[in-house]
């Protein structure tokens, strides 16, 4: 029987004052068992809640009274209380089968669940999508989600999951959107498979079948050095060029057609293609942020307000239903960091006064050519010397760049050549509580870091040592 354990209660909550405590398992909220989060989060939101928790064994019946709408105050494991619906698709660009071996177990969970895709923004493909999947998703609207194309072909749909269902799963799509679904796309594109003539079609595609999308991201494909599939390669500068200018051509389409852009390449793209990102308004709201889509410019623009003065609320990851949900854990990408601390071998206790030390911003290499054109007025207003740190990733290889996938290994190796004396601010994007991919802990690296939140405002605030 599926069973949401109780992770943490918040003291003086309704839950605490009816006696739930950490450790409990919850097996039934007003007599139903529930499967997700979500359902919980529905179950829970009367004034009278009935549980059935088991504790040590021993199963008994608990009663929350509460105002209607309040939290209960608990916070639970895992978002899924059965099981997470895998993927059964076999993409020859995934990027868990490019993973090292050794590292831990649930970074090689690959999903395609639906529920994963409203809670956190994570794609599906539809091809696990079924009627009580569809019927839930509107009945309680579940809404927004995200869902990967690559394709509208059907051929070459079902060449790049290598899954036959891969050719009629984005019916799905259809459907969702025509109930009123926000569904927001993704397109990896693999050079010499889904590009040229074939990006052209998909978004020929898009506007014929799926003109109601929110958005559609076009991202390229990345290859790590533990790849197995010699059909992927990279992409030279001059494809990357080449999708830049498609989709710059069928934003214009869309604009004329639909009244909006729709489609946005990826700040990556542009770095590969050694073009200018375009300006801000340009990514209309960046409703893909987290998906590397008007990021650099975003980030930009927050440095330059914060040097300004004004008052700047990051972008961040945008949370989605987690956050408002009582109860659900932020997992994945989205799971706590630390802290802003200083911390690494030989660090104080807390941050020392501002000595006008030379600072390094640890970054990835493709983060480093969007910092470059920061450094010189982060430098004038510390009133020191501010300078890049890039970190080759080593650990993947291949051509990730990408400061998020950085390995705690490769900043370790980077560090240990680095002064002992100045400053180093390390983005907290690299690190999932508190451990980088590799494993290794933030303790471990040669050099006192200060971690430091993936936002201008916090960058800013962390070379002038002015309080949050």
């Amino acid at each position: 029987m599926p069973a949401a354990r109780v992770l943490s209660v918040a003291p003086g909550s309704p839950a605490d004052a009816a006696g739930i405590a950490t450790g409990d398992e919850i097996l039934t909220v007003n007599g139903d068992q529930l499967r997700d989060v979500i359902a919980y989060q529905i179950h829970v939101d009367g004034a009278e809640v009935d549980l059935e928790v088991r504790r040590g064994g021993l199963e008994q019946q608990l009663v929350v009274h509460k105002a209607e709408g309040a939290p209960l105050g608990v916070e639970l494991a895992h978002a899924i209380f059965d099981r997470v619906q895998t993927c059964d698709n076999h993409c020859p660009f995934c990027f868990i089968h490019q993973l090292p071996k050794g590292m831990r177990r649930s970074l090689y969970l690959q999903d395609d669940d639906f529920r994963l895709s409203f809670l956190y923004g994570n794609f599906t493909t539809l091809t696990r999508f079924t009627e009580a999947d569809f019927e839930r998703v509107i009945t309680e609207k579940l809404s927004p989600l995200y869902v990967s194309i690559h394709a509208t072909d059907p051929e070459v749909r079902t060449r790049l999951l290598r899954n036959r269902r891969g050719a009629t799963s984005l019916r799905w799509l259809s459907l969702l959107l025509d109930a009123g679904v926000e569904v927001h796309g993704q397109v990896v594109v693999c050079p010499g498979v889904n590009d040229g003539a074939v990006l052209d079609d998909t978004m020929l595609g898009v506007l014929d079948r799926f003109p109601r999308l929110a958005t559609l991201g076009v991202v390229p494909l990345g290859v790590s050095a533990h790849s197995h599939e010699p059909e992927m390669r990279p992409h030279t500068a001059d494809g990357a060029r080449a999708v830049v200018h498609t989709v710059h051509s069928w934003q214009e389409r869309f604009r004329d057609t639909l009244g909006r852009r729709l489609v946005f390449a990826s700040d990556e793209y542009y770095l590969l293609a050694g073009e200018p990102f375009p300006p801000l308004a340009a990514y209309d709201d960046v409703q893909q942020h987290e998906n590397g889509i008007g990021m650099a410019r975003t980030f930009e623009a927050e440095v330059v307000a914060a040097l300004a003065g004004a008052d700047v609320e990051p972008t961040g990851t945008r949370p989605g239903f987690f956050a408002a949900v009582d109860g659900a854990p932020a997992e994945g990408y989205r799971a706590p960091r630390i802290p802003l601390t200083v911390i690494g071998a030989g660090a104080p206790g807390a941050a020392a006064p501002d000595d006008g030390r030379p600072i390094g911003i640890v970054t990835g290499e493709l983060g480093a050519r969007v910092l470059a054109p920061l450094v010189a007025a982060l430098g004038e207003r510390a009133g020191a010397d501010v300078r890049l740190v890039p970190v080759a990733n080593k650990f993947f290889g291949g051509n990730i760049g990408v400061t998020g996938l950085l390995a705690g290994a490769d900043v370790a190796a980077e560090l240990a050549g680095q002064p002992a004396d100045h400053r180093y601010l390390l983005p907290d994007v690299v690190l999932s509580r508190g451990k980088f991919l590799d494993g290794q802990t933030v303790a471990a690296l040669p050099r006192a870091v200060e971690i430091v939140a993936t936002d201008g405002s916090a960058l800013v605030r962390a070379v002038t040592r002015e309080a949050s």
